[in-house]
């Protein structure tokens, strides 16, 4: 455009004619001069138009690019953070549900101590009782031992490990990191189905415990019913005790279970001492088969002078011959010929209780022998101050006699049961 414009002016001052020679010639030279001055002027110009655009422009445009920069650094920047904060939530998460998991894991595994601490208690209390192998007394059952302390009575329940179980043993892997993975429904259904067989276990050994006390408590409440028919007092048995008993103090838990152990231990003991007690008293009759009683306990008229007199024992009818037996186990005090008794045979019980059997016509047994409970002592006869066939019985406590149809009776009730 500029040249455009400056064109005329250069062509005006082109000279009509020159003359051959100098000045023409110089005159060209000053044409190319003004030329080249114009297009130096225009190119100065353009420089200077586009430096004056910018410096006019340049922070304008600069302040737009940095503001653009520093958009896209904050939304990059604000995604990092969001990732970050959610790898944050997930790994905490992880770790939540890692501390889930090994707290079950934990609390199972202490189950699994208890239970097997308990089944010892329990074992211990099935012995006690009299029970063989796991059958309670009276048909009480007793939950078998666990199989690896884990209980595995259904089908639904995995095989009973024989350690305490693991994140790995329920299906749980570990990453590089070292965190669980979130259970799958899988385990978790498997750990719920573990807790739900220890608490069946844990509920059927309580009912054993419950029922392995009822039965020794109903029957110590029998076996006192069978001395209260005897008339003899129980602490006449007690056993001196032999040596000291001691130990270091292990304490076994003062919970529900402990407490059920110690009070059917405390039932059955009573039991037991009753059952000593109950084996010691003369309640078998001394003969298999005799004909009833000829006569009783008390004062009757004597057979010989009609007079009032106290028979010390009872007349049972008999056959002549037949074995007369003990009554209960003892020692043979007498076996001779004593007096109105004639052929006479006297046990010694212990703990102030003696039997005799008198009117014998034969005596098997010799002073200082031990005698079973049913073992033979005599013959039946009618020796001595008898008027015919019979056996004298007699019990006598402390050297007193007493009723033996009291001691009869309480074994025809104790043989009822």
């Amino acid at each position: 455009m500029l040249l455009s414009r400056l064109s005329p002016l250069v062509a005006s001052l082109k000279p009509p004619a020159l003359l051959p020679g100098g000045p023409d010639r110089v005159w060209v030279v000053r044409r190319r001069t003004l030329v080249l001055a114009a297009l130096a002027f225009g190119a100065l110009s353009l420089w200077a138009g586009a430096a004056t655009w910018f410096i006019v422009f340049r922070d304008e445009a600069l302040a737009r690019f940095m503001e653009r920069q520093g958009a896209m650094q904050y939304a990059y920047e604000e995604r990092v953070s969001a990732l970050r904060a959610r790898l944050d939530r997930v790994a905490t998460q992880k770790l939540l549900e890692q501390d889930g998991v090994e707290t079950r894991l934990a609390d199972l595994a202490g189950r699994q101590v208890a239970l097997e601490s308990r089944q010892a208690m329990l074992m211990g209390l099935a012995e006690q009782a009299g029970a063989p192998g796991l059958a309670g007394e009276d048909g009480v059952a007793l939950p078998a031992p666990l199989a690896g302390a884990w209980p595995a009575r259904d089908a639904r329940v995995p095989a009973a490990p024989s350690s305490p179980p693991t994140p790995e043993s329920l299906g749980l892997r570990t990453d590089a990191d070292g965190l669980a993975p979130a259970p799958s429904p899988g385990a978790t259904a498997r750990m719920a189905m573990l807790e739900h067989a220890l608490d069946r276990f844990e509920a059927r050994q309580s009912l054993a415990v419950g029922r392995l006390a009822a039965s020794g408590r109903s029957e110590a409440a029998r076996l006192r019913g069978v001395m209260a028919e005897t008339g003899i007092d129980a602490r006449r048995f007690a056993a001196a005790r032999n040596g000291g008993v001691g130990g270091p103090l292990v304490p076994a838990g003062s919970g529900p279970f402990e407490t059920a152990i110690l009070q059917a231990q405390r039932d059955l003991g009573e039991r037991d001492t009753l059952r000593r007690i109950v084996g010691i008293l003369p309640l078998r009759r001394p003969m298999a088969a005799d004909g009833g009683l000829s006569s009783t306990f008390g004062y009757r008229s004597d057979p010989f002078t009609r007079g009032l007199a106290l028979h010390t024992g009872i007349d049972l009818r008999g056959e002549y011959g037949a074995p007369a037996r003990a009554t209960a186990a003892g020692t043979v005090t007498l076996a001779d010929y004593s007096g109105g008794y004639g052929n006479m045979v006297e046990v010694d019980h212990g703990h102030g209780l003696v039997t005799r059997y008198a009117h014998l016509s034969a005596i098997t047994v010799a002073p200082g022998q031990a005698v079973a409970a049913g073992q033979m002592v005599g013959r039946v006869g009618s020796t001595g101050r008898s008027t015919g066939t019979h056996l004298h019985y007699e019990t006598r406590v402390d050297g007193e006699p007493v009723d033996p149809q009291r001691f009869l009776r309480a074994g025809a009730r104790l043989a009822s049961r």
